[in-house]
């Protein structure tokens, strides 16, 4: 099953705005997407599981609340480039999770067909996954989907996770359409988190109105 959630929160809209702006200095474009992992972090950790607990305040006196029963099982799957300004983000909430990373290229020299390209993988490192795993995969950038959709095949060979879900600034129409099908495909729940859905895709395979390419912005061309 897959479901999409948008982060329609001033303050995250107002930090996509900072991005989408062409005079954003590379700084300031790379701070804002770390503010941004925390942001989506923050709305991802609220879909855990929780259990009650009861603890004693200096007070002596006991008090029940609740314990976030996934946060240690989390693994973070990075997309480079782009994403790691996004994952430190998302680290400063899941601050126990373990990480991976995989370099992956859409070969855009063959260019686009159908809305899709054709997605090199030169490098993926992950740590053990199991069904006891929660995976968040960061990726600024979720134009066609042909990028996600392979690295989901890739992680899918190492092993089914419980939960997955995605961590993106922006999305399509088309890739959520593309990740739609391929979750009834795998059959696995995916949980798409993303501050805006940008309604086109250009004939280059650039989102519009889009950011730009995310990785030249926040770490040079």
């Amino acid at each position: 099953m897959f479901e999409l959630r948008v982060v329609n929160r001033n303050y995250a809209q107002g930090i996509l705005t900072l991005l989408r702006n062409r005079n954003t200095p590379q700084i300031d474009f790379r701070k804002g997407l770390v503010r941004l992992g925390r942001i989506l972090g923050l709305e991802i950790i609220e879909d855990l599981e929780t259990e009650p607990v009861e603890v004693e305040t200096p007070l002596g006196v006991r008090v029940r609340g609740i314990k976030i029963r996934e946060l240690d099982s989390v693994i973070i799957i990075t997309v480079l480039r782009a994403a790691w300004p996004l994952t430190e983000g998302l680290i400063k909430i899941f601050y126990s999770a373990k990480q991976g990373v995989v370099a992956a290229r859409r070969v855009e020299e063959k260019g686009m067909r159908n809305w899709e390209f054709e997605v090199e993988i030169s490098y993926i490192k992950t740590p053990q996954i199991s069904s006891d795993n929660v995976i968040i995969i960061s990726d600024v950038m979720v134009a066609t989907g042909s990028t996600l959709t392979s690295v989901l095949r890739e992680l899918l060979k190492r092993g089914r996770a419980r939960k997955y879900y995605i961590a993106s600034v922006i999305t399509t129409p088309i890739a959520i359409e593309r990740l739609r099908k391929l979750c009834e495909e795998l059959n696995i729940d995916l949980k798409m988190y993303t501050i805006s859905v940008d309604p086109e895709i250009n004939t280059n395979g650039y989102i519009v109105p889009g950011l730009g390419d995310a990785g030249d912005r926040a770490f040079g061309s």
